[in-house]
């Protein structure tokens, strides 16, 4: 509700139409009703045709204020969901990598799409409905008292049942709802999961196991919704019958005290009617029962994420960091996802502008944390990081970020033109600067050989670009920032040698200046570099240059010569080929 409070007019305007139409809709039976008696009365025909010109008067009337609330309310519910899914979606964007390593896709979009729309229609069709739902019990119970207490007192006396109905189904169906909520979101998980992986699926013929998932949590939805509709569908039609049930005894009673002239056939015209109008709130409660547990389950799984706060903190007093000169420092760093065992314990280096750091290590031992943890996608939970001496959580994540650019090892590209992935986090670069950074990246002459060129379409996440010219493609892109720290995951494992030969006489130059962190096992790259770092378990186990490293003969020296035994067999193998 407090993201209607801006647009209260907008409400109000939808509450006085309202108002004005249960006004006018109540003003029918009486003016009938008064019709009927001055007929009786006189024998004048002219009382007729001035009741009809009045109710068909206050019918348009109705009319007209109902389009007023029916516009007015819609509005707000579209206002309202539009900025709930903003909001929602920033809040998404603003969460930190841990949140998104839990979060399955699919139960974020179900959030964002179908329980956002939930909440729509309940503010368009059910929170004012439930005001005059409530103004229509207690004036038309009014009305009913004042034309016959008696009468009144013998229909009245159905409300606690029905009231009592009511609650009841009210508790049953929130869980159900929130259940079936839940559920339309495992689904769409399991159905988001098998097209992104359908490669996979096909590869090892498991079309016929991801039918069965998807028809098993299908059946699952199924009967959870089947059981709110029986629900429902037996609410509904005993409203109706408790309601049914005045109406007949009111026939009876009432025909009684007109024939022993206690009450005017007008009058009990008056009451019929009224009670066929009470009728309809009572209907629409089963409806309204409905929408507002189900908007209740989608305000709570919505409600989750909003509430959610980020386990990366901007401070308050956070500064902005200006162009840096790239020296990097971590000291005695400790680092632990969750409840898992520490990923880094008491890492401590220092790397001065414009070197170029390999990192190496089996899966694992702390690589890639170490990437993660300079561009703060995680905080650290001992020690402390600085760029130039300035602790990496004192400055803003925007100007960070701008300073230190990952080409990460899982590359996505987005459904857009090659040209507007290279320039994703510089959309004001001219197609010129665009350019330059995929020749350095050596895929300017690939892209030229394409029919559209630079404005050629990718496929979802790539899938119409090989390996190696994705990770060009995240090169260039990283490139183009020009970052004074950059850092490379595993960015040429998908390249050939050629290729990768190419990419590296450009790194050579594009390092000049800038500190660049490599993960990596390339042998041409490790032994350029300024200095290695060899993680085990999380922990830096030697530190230095190739030489320094290779004469202690250590883990490093074993693991060089690992990679260098294989390097020569696949050279020896592409050879015999």
């Amino acid at each position: 509700m407090g993201f209607t409070r801006q647009y209260w007019v907008w409400l109000l305007l939808a509450f006085i139409a309202l108002l004005a139409t249960t006004a006018f809709s109540l003003v029918v039976p009486r003016l009938l009703g008064n019709a009927i008696d001055a007929v009786l009365g006189s024998g004048e025909r002219r009382f007729l045709i001035l009741a009809a010109v009045v109710i068909f008067a206050a019918s348009v009337l109705r009319s007209i204020f109902a389009y007023g609330y029916t516009y007015f309310s819609q509005a707000v519910s579209q206002k309202t969901a539009y900025d709930i899914r903003n909001t929602l979606y920033d809040r998404l964007q603003r969460l930190s990598f841990a949140y998104h390593d839990k979060a399955q896709t699919g139960q974020l979009m179900s959030r964002a799409t179908i329980d956002v729309e939930a909440i729509r229609m309940f503010l368009g069709n059910g929170l004012l409905s439930i005001i005059q739902t409530f103004i229509l019990l207690v004036t038309i119970s009014y009305l009913l008292v004042a034309l016959d207490w008696k009468l009144a007192l013998l229909t009245l006396a159905f409300m606690p049942a029905i009231a009592w109905r009511t609650i009841i189904v009210t508790r049953r169906l929130q869980p159900i709802w929130l259940k079936v909520q839940q559920l339309v979101a495992t689904l769409g998980t399991t159905l988001q999961e098998s097209l992104t992986g359908i490669r996979v699926v096909k590869a090892f013929s498991r079309q016929e196991e991801e039918h069965r998932k998807f028809a098993s949590d299908a059946k699952t939805l199924y009967d959870a919704e089947v059981s709110a509709a029986r629900l429902v569908a037996l609410n509904m039609p005993l409203m109706v019958f408790l309601l049914s049930l005045p109406t007949a005894l009111v026939l009876w009673y009432g025909g009684q005290r007109v024939i022993a002239d206690n009450l005017t056939i007008g009058g009990l015209t008056q009451f019929i009617l009224y009670l066929g109008m009470l009728g309809m709130p009572i209907r629409r409660i089963g409806f309204m029962v409905s929408m507002f547990s189900r908007s209740i389950s989608a305000g709570q799984r919505i409600l989750e994420i909003l509430d959610t706060e980020s386990l990366v903190q901007e401070k308050p007093n956070a500064v902005e960091l200006g162009k840096v000169k790239g020296e990097v420092s971590f000291e005695d760093v400790s680092f632990s996802y969750d409840s898992r065992g520490p990923a880094l314990k008491n890492v401590s280096f220092s790397v001065p502008p414009g070197q170029l750091v390999a990192l190496l290590g089996n899966s694992g031992s702390g690589k890639s944390t170490i990437a993660r943890l300079i561009s703060r996608f995680y905080d650290v939970t001992g020690g402390r990081i600085t760029i130039d001496s300035i602790d990496v959580r004192d400055v803003t994540l925007s100007s960070l970020r701008r300073n230190v650019i990952t080409a990460q090892q899982d590359i996505f590209l987005f459904s857009a033109t090659i040209r507007d992935n290279i320039a994703y986090g510089a959309v004001s670069v001219s197609l010129e600067e665009i350019i330059a950074a995929a020749k350095t990246a050596y895929l300017h002459d690939f892209i030229q050989s394409l029919p559209d060129g630079y404005n050629t379409w990718v496929g979802e996440r790539g899938v119409t670009l090989s390996g190696g010219e994705r990770q060009r493609l995240a090169i260039a892109r990283t490139l183009l920032m020009n970052p004074r720290v950059l850092i490379l995951d595993d960015s040429t494992s998908s390249v050939d040698a050629e290729t990768e030969h190419l990419i590296l006489q450009a790194l050579n130059k594009l390092i000049k200046g800038r500190t660049t962190f490599i993960i990596t096992h390339r042998l041409p790259i490790i032994q350029n570099a300024d200095l290695i770092l060899m993680l085990k378990d999380g922990e830096i186990v030697e530190l230095g240059k190739h030489n320094e490293l290779m004469a202690k003969k250590g883990l490093y020296y074993q693991t060089y010569q690992l990679h260098f035994s294989v390097t020569q067999v696949s050279k020896k193998r592409l050879k015999e080929e």
